[in-house]
């Protein structure tokens, strides 16, 4: 689904990636950890195509984007969720507004049909009553969800998540954590998720979701020894790749820059 070969970012001649190079493939999620500016955010960034690597190459479901004019890019997004770290909501509009706002601008529904298909993304993150509210009455988790509704329009392929879970108490990060979860596993959406927070990391790589017969979903969590398959790690210092593997091997890597910040 999206592959870095070799890739190089610079701003003012600073070096903020250093010869990147990994794949993920269809399904998979990808975390990303690494001190603040480590340059976590800016792979983000190049997979939309916002800004252009200095070197190397970006493939995205097997295009290569980083020639690419803006009007090629814009169709390769569409295929692309993002959800931001304080949800990046409209403040003057509603969360209908919000969650549907491509719908509106881009699509030939009639209102009616927008709110019937916002309504159903508001019920995957447990939010239907608050399609009528503003962003002012939400709180920070609940912006977050919103986000997530906003970034599920058009049924991507692809999510990227920057720093969803940061600032948030325990039972709200655990909402966010469970739609990732959910994503992953019962809607097969390939995954980039950057992040700090090496629990919300751990529940990810350690936990699966599953539906019963009468469509309930329950989180199951592995033993000791359990890690789910398609779940990869990537760890930056410096703007370079210092490590790369399972949860399994992230937690057993005698790597002193790995040590230090897993500890």
């Amino acid at each position: 689904m999206i592959v870095f070969q070799d890739v190089t970012k610079t701003f003012n001649d600073d070096v903020v990636l250093k010869r990147i190079s990994f794949r993920i493939s269809r399904g998979e999620t990808k975390i990303i950890l690494g001190a603040s500016g480590s340059g976590k955010s800016t792979i983000l960034k190049l997979i939309l195509g916002l800004i252009r690597p200095d070197e190397g190459r970006i493939m995205v479901e097997g295009q290569d984007i980083t020639q690419m004019s803006e009007r090629e890019l814009v169709q390769v997004r569409r295929r692309i969720g993002m959800v931001f770290q304080e949800g990046a909501l409209f403040d003057s509009l509603s969360v209908l507004e919000n969650v549907g706002y491509r719908l509106f601008e881009e699509s030939r529904l009639s209102e009616e049909e927008i709110g019937i298909s916002v309504q159903r993304l508001l019920g995957f993150v447990g939010l239907e009553e608050a399609i009528d509210k503003m962003p002012a009455e939400l709180s920070g988790g609940m912006k977050r969800r919103v986000g997530i509704a906003r970034a599920l329009v058009g049924t991507p392929k692809v999510i990227l998540y920057d720093e969803p879970t940061a600032g948030l108490d325990p039972i709200t990060k655990r909402q966010i954590v469970e739609l990732m979860i959910k994503l992953r596993d019962l809607e097969g959406v390939t995954s980039v998720f950057v992040t700090h927070d090496l629990q919300a990391a751990s529940t990810i790589a350690s936990e699966y979701a599953a539906a019963d017969n009468n469509g309930q979903v329950r989180f199951v969590r592995g033993g000791a020894d359990f890690c789910v398959a398609n779940i990869h790690f990537i760890m930056l210092q410096e703007g370079a790749v210092c490590f790369q593997g399972s949860y399994e091997e992230l937690i057993e890597s005698r790597d002193s820059y790995v040590r230090t910040f897993m500890t």
